[in-house]
């Protein structure tokens, strides 16, 4: 029988991030749907802020019209949270998976204030405020991720907020030109001033270069966040370590060819092909089977001494 519901969101993740997308179907069918049907409820908070379709064609909307905009999605978000009846198919969608899998209102409303950063326009001075961000607009998406796949543990929750704030550094660095088009940068602000780029003109040719090592700066920054990540994935069912897995090989590939491009990273959007992902797909379940079985046996090492919200 047909569901809606979960058609709509399956159709939002689609053509929103194939990336994401092709790992997703990765996960057991169970989780595999919850994933989307929480997807489509990230996409949707984000499209509405961004002024953009399914991730793509972002405009920019009015501050005063996003904030109002902020407002409506907090009040809507506490709405499907509280049980209340929906009609929105984004919210139908979000409030089953969060009674589902219990997932804690202040974790939803993170992800909102990450997009209230972008309303206000806020400055990212050091690598610890766009972790900041990272956190709010990635790594909490993570959490919540663990969450669906039945991650309980505070030390595993942390890993799958590293994966996220890794995801979202990559995210950066590849669409920092286009980003800055739009008049937000999230390269740490310091960085820029010792490139010697001016934080207005992040997206300007001739900066290219400067604004290349910058970014270089930031994939490495990732780097022991995939780190960090991998050791959650031992604590995840097979299937969806693997999902897990492919996916932090993607966005890593992504952040890597960002790396090497240099100043022409920027000459057409960073992607893997599909070849590229089959490939990945296969990596995924080497390593899926290394810490289903060897790391099994051994103490996971502690944590480093990275940033971190939880």
């Amino acid at each position: 029988m047909s569901d809606a519901v979960l058609d709509h969101s399956r159709q939002s993740m689609e053509q929103g991030s194939k990336s994401f997308a092709a790992a997703a179907r990765l996960f057991p069918a169970a989780i595999r749907d919850d994933a989307w049907m929480f997807y489509a409820w990230c996409r949707h908070c984000d499209d509405e802020i961004d002024g953009q379709v399914l991730g793509h064609g972002a405009v920019g909307i009015d501050p005063v019209l996003a904030g109002r905009k902020l407002v409506e999605l907090r009040e809507r978000t506490a709405a499907a949270l509280a049980g209340e009846p929906q009609t929105d198919p984004v919210f139908t969608a979000f409030q089953r998976v969060a009674a589902r899998h219990a997932i804690p209102a202040e974790e939803a409303m993170d992800l909102l204030q990450g997009f209230e950063m972008d309303v206000e326009g806020r400055r990212y001075d050091t690598l610890e405020d766009t972790l900041d961000y990272a956190y709010h607009v990635a790594g909490v998406v993570g959490v919540m991720m663990a969450r669906i796949m039945g991650v309980q543990d505070a030390p595993t929750l942390r890993r799958a907020q590293d994966l996220g704030l890794a995801f979202q550094l990559t995210n950066i660095a590849r669409d920092v030109v286009e980003d800055a088009r739009g008049g937000r940068v999230y390269l740490p602000g310091q960085w820029l001033d010792e490139a010697g780029v001016p934080r207005d003109q992040v997206d300007q040719p001739r900066h290219r270069q400067a604004v290349a090592r910058t970014a270089q700066r930031l994939v490495a920054a990732a780097e022991p966040y995939y780190a960090s990540a991998r050791w959650g994935l031992r604590d995840l069912n097979p299937r969806s370590a693997w999902a897990v897995a492919t996916a932090r090989g993607v966005y890593r590939a992504i952040g890597r060819h960002v790396s090497r491009s240099g100043a022409t990273a920027w000459d057409g959007r960073t992607s893997v092909d599909k070849a590229g992902k089959l490939a990945l797909v296969g990596r995924g379940a080497l390593i899926t089977l290394w810490c289903k079985t060897l790391d099994a046996w051994r103490e996971p090492p502690p944590r480093p001494a990275l940033w971190t919200h939880i």
